[in-house]
């Protein structure tokens, strides 16, 4: 006859300190530490230039994210709070914390982003691009001259060889890309190209690349690359802070 093992429950509750001790076994302090020491950086910084979040500003960031996490009521989103294992209140300096550095980085580099846009604008042309990389040198350069003879166009051939599954369905499309995101060695060549018209393979450490650009975007102030402009700056900057404060601790 069998006996009945009874496993002993496993207590659901977590100390703080055993928070701390699992982030330093697991190399994940020094992260913690620079994430907190950055936010403590950026409120110092927004309370020199008297920088505040209003509790409207509050509710309406709320309201967006309930918005898309599809929380109609308000228990829903006590539901989702409570499965993420915070408190309306953790949650709330969590929104706090975000908007008061987007206003902290808009306070310090709005007025340097035409600057910086017209310094750097080459980088912000645009492409619609295409392309196949195949593994093999000789099965590339048969795919270019295939392409150019017409006797496979482009998308199949991307469809059947390319060796990323993601962009065989995809017939070889590889996105709207800024220059400064594309291989520095492969923009002058993607830029230069003709419409529609198959590069020479070149190669890579991932293979040999066949491109094709779809369309030429010229460079815009948007909206949205102004805010991109605004955070890169800011992330330069608060790197460039917290660097500077941790070194001083050291010493």
């Amino acid at each position: 006859m069998s006996t009945l093992t009874i496993e002993p429950k496993i207590a659901l509750e977590i100390t703080a300190e055993e928070i701390v001790t699992f982030h330093k076994s697991e190399l994940q302090i020094q992260t913690v530490y620079k994430t907190i020491l950055c936010q403590r950086i950026i409120h110092q910084a927004a309370q020199r230039r008297e920088l505040t979040v209003t509790p409207a500003e509050v509710q309406d960031y709320a309201d967006q994210i309930r918005r898309e996490q599809q929380l109609e009521k308000a228990e829903d989103t006590l539901t989702w709070l409570a499965q993420q294992m915070v408190t309306p209140d953790d949650w709330e300096t969590g929104i706090v914390n975000q908007l008061l550095a987007k206003k902290l980085a808009a306070s310090l580099f709005e007025s340097e982003v035409e600057t910086f846009f017209a310094q750097n604008k080459l980088n912000f042309d645009q492409v619609v691009l295409y392309q196949i990389i195949v593994s093999d040198q000789t099965l590339a350069w048969e795919i270019f001259h295939q392409i150019k003879e017409e006797e496979i166009n482009f998308h199949l051939a991307a469809k059947l060889y390319d060796i990323e599954e993601q962009r065989r369905h995809q017939c070889g499309y590889a996105g709207k890309l800024f220059r400064w995101k594309i291989t520095p060695k492969f923009a002058p060549v993607i830029f230069a190209a003709d419409l529609h018209t198959v590069t020479a393979p070149l190669p890579s450490e991932q293979g040999s690349h066949i491109f094709m650009v779809e369309e030429f975007i010229p460079a815009q102030l948007t909206p949205e690359i102004k805010d991109d402009i605004i955070q890169t700056m800011f992330d330069e900057w608060l790197i460039a802070e917290y660097t500077y404060l941790a070194t001083s601790i050291e010493q």
